[in-house]
C-alpha cells in the first residue's frame, strides 16, 4: 500500500495554514485564471495515474514481476526497494521546490509516477485484472465526487487538515505493524475502512487547499511548480483511495 508516501504536513510547501480559502473569485479574469490553473493540476494528476496504470500493467503481466516479490508472497529485497524509493521523490519536490526549475518537478512527478507503477503491478499477481478495473472505475467515480465537492463547497474545511494528517500516520504506523508483527486479515480490513475514509477526507481538502492556493501564487513564477505539487497530492489521494478499496473489492478468482 502506498499510504506511506503521502508524508503530508499542515506546513506542505506552498501552504499557509492561516489562509481561508476564498469560496469566490474577485472577478472574471481570476474566474478564467483559476479555471486554468485548476485544469493544470487535474491534467497533471490524471497524466500521472495513467503512466502509473500502464507501468504497473505492463510489469504485471510480465516474468519481471517475480522480481519484486519473495517466494512466501511477499515483497522481495527489489520489491522493498520499488515500494520504499518514491518516499526520496516526495522529499526532493517539497524540500527541493525553490532550487527545482518547473521542468524539473516535472521529472521528478513522473519518475515518482513511475516508481508506484513498479510498486503497484504486483496488484496483477494478487487480484484478477476485471476486480482491478472495477475498483479503478470506483475510486475515479468517487475521487471526482469528493473533488468537486470540495471546490465548491462553501464550507472552510482548513479545520480538517490536521486530523486527516494524523489519521494517515496512524495508517502508517498500523499497517507496518500488521505487516511485520500481528499478520491479522481482519486488522487490514480494518485499517483499509478506516483508509478509504481519511483519503476520502483528503481528497476534498486538498481540492480546497489547491484552489486556495491560487490566489496567493497567481501571477508569480511560482504557479506552475505549484500546480505540480497540487497534483502530487491529488495523486496520493487517488492512488491510496484505490489500493484501500482493493482490499474490498479484489478478487483473485
Amino acid at each position: 500500500m502506498a499510504n506511506w508516501s503521502d508524508p503530508r504536513q499542515d506546513n506542505r510547501v506552498g501552504a499557509d495554514t492561516s489562509y481561508h480559502p476564498s469560496v469566490g473569485v474577485p472577478d472574471a479574469s481570476y474566474d478564467a485564471g483559476l479555471r486554468a490553473y485548476m485544469l493544470k493540476v487535474y491534467n497533471y494528476m490524471a497524466s500521472g495515474v495513467l503512466w502509473t496504470g500502464i507501468v504497473a500493467y505492463v510489469i504485471g503481466n510480465s516474468e519481471a514481476v517475480n522480481l519484486l516479490l519473495s517466494p512466501t508472497g511477499g515483497l522481495s529485497m527489489l520489491g522493498w526497494i520499488a515500494a520504499l524509493s518514491p518516499i526520496a521523490f516526495v522529499l526532493l519536490m517539497g524540500a527541493g521546490m525553490n532550487r527545482l526549475s518547473e521542468g524539473g518537478m516535472k521529472v521528478a512527478f513522473y519518475a515518482f509516477a513511475t516508481l508506484i507503477g513498479v510498486s503497484l503491478s504486483t496488484i496483477f499477481v494478487r487480484f484478477t485484472g476485471s476486480s482491478i478495473a472495477e475498483t479503478f472505475f470506483a475510486t475515479a467515480a468517487a475521487f471526482a465526487g469528493l473533488s468537486i465537492w470540495g471546490y465548491t463547497t462553501k464550507k472552510d474545511l482548513s479545520g480538517w487538515g490536521s486530523f486527516l494528517i494524523m489519521g494517515v500516520w496512524g495508517l502508517l504506523i498500523a499497517s507496518l505493524l500488521n505487516y511485520f508483527v500481528f499478520k491479522s486479515g481482519i486488522t487490514v480490513m480494518a485499517i483499509s475502512a478506516i483508509g478509504v475514509l481519511v483519503f476520502a477526507g483528503l481528497t476534498a481538502y486538498d481540492t480546497q487547499r489547491i484552489k486556495s492556493m491560487y490566489f496567493q501564487v497567481a501571477g508569480s513564477d511560482m504557479m506552475g511548480k505549484v500546480a505540480i505539487m497540487g497534483a502530487l497530492s491529488l495523486y496520493l489521494d487517488f492512488v491510496n483511495m484505490f489500493q484501500f478499496l482493493l482490499s474490498f473489492m479484489g478478487n483473485n478468482d
